[in-house]
């Protein structure tokens, strides 16, 4: 540890990623040992059922330079991540995922950006390798929905991979909603910010752990985290909806009073009670998921509890 040197964390959060910890940390000391930084990795075991925290602690026996975060059961990536930066003691933290999708050898490219800087660079895929057709279609469209809808300008194709400043980071731990939508987070703090370009490779070894539930999850977060706009949607369906109900109950009076036609049998009557009661329970459910995260940010429980943690030399 050099008292002339700045230091970056790197907060690593794993979830039964056993069989590419070692992989992983290789290529981290590899692709910094040019920085002329003091480098601090934080692993954060989000509850893993495999051997995971078993290869962290091994290496954490060769580097003091590793903190060791072992969570009390799984609480997803979200928190999983907050608790790695809430223990990162780093002038700079990386945020990286553990299955090498997002490269460590753009490490320095992010530390380059930082020294020229730029408070937080983020870093954004221009191509995803290893992954299904429709998992690309669909988070294009999400993110550029998300992006059109949401109250800040959440940028498109960026995932969790990108650099903070120390004051960035500081400012963004004094945030400590449950409903937790990092990407969103990482851009409400502000400060001065860019993009760099990369392609995303595949995941080294093993298959994701998110899957379409988990996923459909940590997008309506995002949506609900950062607008509004479900809410309007449902006011304004729901006026549409009792404007043309009444249109067409006026319809159906003025031709029977005016032209003497017979009121539309029990076939349209089943068609309209369905369609109307719908509207109202896809609106009861918008307001619904709402009113579930007041009610959860209201039981004020902890983000994650930590069943044991082997601090670093750096932590303070």
């Amino acid at each position: 540890m050099s008292k002339n040197k700045k230091l970056l964390s790197i907060v690593a959060p794993a979830y039964n990623e056993a069989e590419n910890i070692d992989e992983f940390y290789s290529r981290i000391l590899e692709s910094t040992k040019d920085l002329n930084l003091d480098i601090e990795i934080i692993y954060v075991n989000d509850g893993s059922l495999d051997k995971t925290i078993d290869v962290i602690y091994k290496q954490k026996e060769n580097n003091d330079h590793i903190t060791a975060i072992d969570l009390s059961r799984n609480f997803g990536k979200e928190i999983a991540l907050t608790a790695g930066l809430d223990y990162s003691s780093g002038d700079a933290v990386v945020v990286i995922d553990t299955d090498l999708q997002d490269p460590p050898e753009l490490i320095p490219k992010l530390v380059e950006n930082w020294n020229d800087g730029y408070d937080v660079v983020n870093a954004k895929r221009i191509k995803r390798e290893g992954e299904s057709s429709l998992k690309k279609i669909t988070s294009y469209i999400y993110y550029r929905v998300l992006f059109r809808l949401s109250d800040i300008s959440i940028p498109k194709d960026i995932g969790d991979f990108r650099l903070l400043d120390r004051k960035a980071l500081d400012a963004l731990l004094k945030l400590r909603e449950k409903h937790r939508y990092m990407k969103g987070l990482f851009v409400w703090v502000g400060f001065k910010q860019k993009e760099i370009e990369y392609e995303r490779e595949a995941r080294f070894k093993g298959k994701t752990k998110l899957n379409l539930l988990s996923l459909f999850n940590l997008a309506f977060d995002g949506l609900t985290s950062f607008s509004i706009m479900p809410l309007r949607l449902a006011s304004i369906i729901g006026f549409l909806s009792a404007v043309t109900g009444f249109l067409y109950g006026a319809t159906i009076v003025i031709k029977t009073i005016f032209f003497h036609e017979p009121v539309a049998g029990f076939t349209s009557l089943v068609v309209l009670i369905t369609f109307f009661g719908g509207i109202q329970l896809l609106s009861i459910g918008i307001i619904g998921e709402y009113i579930g995260r007041i009610f959860n940010e209201t039981k004020n429980r902890p983000l994650y509890i930590v069943k044991n943690i082997k601090h670093s030399i750096f932590f303070k």
